[in-house]
């Protein structure tokens, strides 16, 4: 409680607020000097906002070269740690870690019913994407990118999307994983059980897709990469 308290206090200040949204989407590291140009401060308030942030472990820093000669830089990066803000009679993620754990014991069948639940969720998030938005019944392709953008987001991933000319191919990262403590005991399974997930999440906006894992965080990777073929 008292850890949630110092980080709701962080985030209070908007401008805090708004550097740290801009630091989880650059997903690489920043200086001082570029988040006050980005924000229109001055180094010196940029410092200490950074600071503040990195005081309650959402941000980590360390000093670089940077290549440009001068003396070496402090570089900003999102720490290691999942930040979660929740109340302890609603810790959420602890009761999934126990869901996810409890499923894989049971062996097979539990494991195919982590499974199931996964790509369940991921159709129910679209869906309630979807619910608060006015695109109307017939969606295009734009407007299905946008609502898979928005349940990524949702969902922690830290998401970036691209698509091909011909609206066919979508190529996205994943620059975090919710389940990641889970994934490095249980690998294989978790990292199954989100792809489920994902392909819930397209099942939902596509007629049909095919999903293609290329990178893997686990396997020493910066994200999660994919390749999904699509017919609207």
């Amino acid at each position: 409680m008292e850890q949630t308290l110092k980080i709701t206090n962080v985030l209070s200040d908007p401008t805090r607020y708004y550097i740290y949204q801009y630091i989880t989407k650059r997903h690489q590291e920043v200086t001082v000097q570029e988040v006050a140009e980005n924000f229109n401060i001055h180094p010196n308030v940029a410092r200490l906002h950074l600071s503040k942030l990195e005081d309650v472990n959402m941000l980590a820093s360390e000093t670089k070269k940077t290549g440009k000669g001068g003396r070496p830089s402090r570089l900003y990066r999102l720490s290691d740690d999942v930040i979660q803000l929740h109340f302890p009679f609603r810790d959420y993620m602890l009761l999934a870690k126990v869901a996810i754990q409890t499923m894989i014991s049971l062996g097979e069948a539990g494991k195919q019913a982590l499974f199931l639940t996964g790509k369940s969720f991921g159709a129910e998030m679209i869906e309630q994407e979807m619910a608060k938005r006015s695109f109307g019944e017939e969606l295009d392709f734009d407007q299905k990118l946008t609502i898979l953008k928005s349940a990524a987001t949702l969902a922690g991933f830290y998401p970036e999307f691209e698509a091909n000319g011909e609206k066919t191919k979508i190529y996205f990262q994943i620059f975090n994983c919710p389940f990641k403590e889970v994934a490095e005991e249980h690998s294989e399974t978790v990292c199954s059980m989100h792809h489920e997930f994902l392909k819930g999440m397209f099942g939902a906006l596509f007629d049909s897709v095919e999903l293609i894992e290329k990178e893997n965080m686990l396997s020493g990777c910066e994200t999660c990469s994919y390749q999904a073929f699509v017919t609207n």
